[in-house]
């Protein structure tokens, strides 16, 4: 399997290259091409596992019920997988460490990639919008992941504060917590950051140049009522 990036920061495609036998499984939704010696089969689970309960935690995180399967039969194909926000794309192979995804961030993955869904419980919930769950990505293989906007990592050797809506992923060896921006609430707000997540330990964070929430609330009032 072969995976490039193409056409990023600002609106990344990515064009995976699967030999005869190989395949990948993709969020519902994202595929832009595909070649005909692909043969596609939609599930609500990993193909040949899972259950209806995954689809359904799936669900909840904001994700698409359905997944899509991409085989090659006989002859190698391309298939070409885009986000629905514009922004850049991540090829990450995972090898042993677990990768936490933010909802709206998965897009593509290896069937040697295992998927679960996390609680992260009420008091963290506003680190991913409003969803308190996340996607976890364990095993071994390639992922594709979406952003919004550029897309870049930060290494995190001790502690570091991120936003909580720049967040794409992070290594599962990082502890987290949801804490105040400020000193106080007061100072939190005024200075337009509110929630920040502060990271402890040693792994790497996968943040975005972007806000989709702020970007919605700044263009919400812009937009003419039907």
């Amino acid at each position: 399997m072969d995976i490039t990036i193409v056409q990023g920061p600002g609106s990344a495609a990515a064009r995976v290259m699967l030999q005869a036998g190989e395949g990948i499984t993709t969020e519902g939704g994202a595929m832009i091409a595909m070649s005909s010696a692909l043969h596609v089969e939609t599930t609500t689970r990993k193909r040949d596992s899972g259950s209806i309960m995954g689809a359904l935690k799936r669900l909840v995180t904001g994700e698409s019920i359905f997944l899509n399967h991409y085989t090659a039969h006989g002859r190698a194909g391309e298939v070409y997988l885009a986000p629905t926000l514009p922004g850049d794309m991540l090829h990450h192979e995972i090898d042993g460490v677990p990768l936490l995804v933010q909802a709206g961030s998965y897009v593509a993955s290896a069937p040697s990639v295992e998927m679960d869904i996390r609680w992260q419980g009420f008091g963290k919930a506003m680190f991913s919008g409003e969803s308190a769950f996340l996607i976890e990505l364990s095993g071994q293989g390639p992922v594709v992941l979406s952003s919004f906007g550029a897309i870049y990592p930060i290494v995190v050797e001790g502690e570091h504060i991120v936003d909580t809506g720049h967040i794409v992923a992070f290594e599962s060896t990082l502890k987290y917590q949801v804490v105040k921006a400020g000193g106080s609430w007061i100072t939190a707000i005024a200075g337009g950051e509110g929630l920040v997540c502060k990271f402890q330990g040693n792994g790497t964070v996968w943040c975005q140049s972007h806000n989709a929430g702020s970007f919605g609330q700044a263009l919400g009032p812009l937009l003419k009522p039907r």
